[in-house]
């Protein structure tokens, strides 16, 4: 077969493209693709890093800014105090009565003897809580007759609600049975066998009808006679604690149960006394 003589047939040799071209057409792909055909952007052209708030930004090119989230610090809050211990309840009143046992006879060896106007079986022994002169709460003694005892125990429950200071509640034997050491020791006593003051028959205080209230700040009084003397600072009836006064809370509780008071009497006065047969 025949041709024009050409060389344009397979196996025809390529012709070598001039190198400055090759240089022009990476250049100009080069410039037309950018970043896009993931050419690495050198190191000193990075962009700067934007704004960020509280801490760095993510590193990254275009990372947009950050912020930090910040909480408040925490609000003390107070100790939960522990609750208050209630206060004890105050203490209540408390009486008791009883016989005369073998070991209070003996103790009664100055107060009573063979001869007295009431045995001894007819007698009690009384026992109440009373309030001091210093505010405290004591338990006292007396010993009157069993048919007056039980009355006289609720007696001592109303001075002991209205809170009236009793010096001293003891045996009148504690004295040797001395009216007198009794009555100036300020001492709240009943039962003793003895005479009437000023005179020689039995006084109330023998048949265990009669008890003395605070003798120093209720005393005896006939004329210029005061008994025990130091009560003399309270013949004109103050209003000190353990004075008692007409009508007040201590008349009414003896009169209440069957008990007249010598503060009644015209002469002598004898503040100190009540008994239940008003002698």
């Amino acid at each position: 077969m025949g041709g024009d003589g050409g060389t344009h047939g397979v196996g025809a040799t390529a012709r070598p493209v001039p190198r400055a071209r090759v240089w022009r057409l990476l250049l100009v792909t080069t410039l037309a693709l950018g970043p896009a055909a993931g050419c690495a952007v050198p190191p000193g052209d990075a962009a700067p890093p934007g704004p960020t708030t509280g801490a760095p930004a993510t590193a990254g090119r275009g990372a947009g800014p950050t912020t930090t989230r910040t909480h408040p610090p925490p609000v003390p809050t107070a100790a939960s105090s522990p609750s208050p211990s209630p206060s004890p309840e105050p203490p209540a009143f408390e009486a008791s009565v009883g016989p005369i046992t073998p070991e209070l006879a003996a103790r009664m060896h100055a107060s009573w003897r063979p001869g007295c106007p009431v045995p001894l079986e007819d007698l009690r022994h009384v026992t109440v809580r009373h309030h001091d002169m210093a505010g405290a709460v004591v338990t006292g003694e007396l010993v009157v007759h069993a048919d007056v005892a039980d009355g006289l125990v609720e007696v001592f429950r109303t001075l002991f609600d209205a809170r009236l200071p009793l010096t001293s509640v003891r045996l009148v034997d504690d004295f040797g049975a001395d009216d007198d050491a009794s009555m100036a020791a300020d001492n709240t006593s009943a039962f003793n066998c003895r005479a009437v003051t000023g005179g020689s028959g039995w006084s109330e205080h023998a048949y265990g009808r009669a008890v003395d209230v605070n003798p120093v700040e209720n005393p005896y009084v006939r004329g210029g006679t005061v008994l025990p003397p130091a009560g003399a600072a309270f013949v004109d009836r103050p209003d000190a604690p353990g004075v008692v006064h007409d009508g007040d809370a201590v008349v009414r509780a003896f009169a209440e149960h069957g008990w007249a008071w010598g503060g009644h009497w015209s002469s002598p006065k004898d503040y100190q006394h009540f008994s239940t047969t008003g002698r």
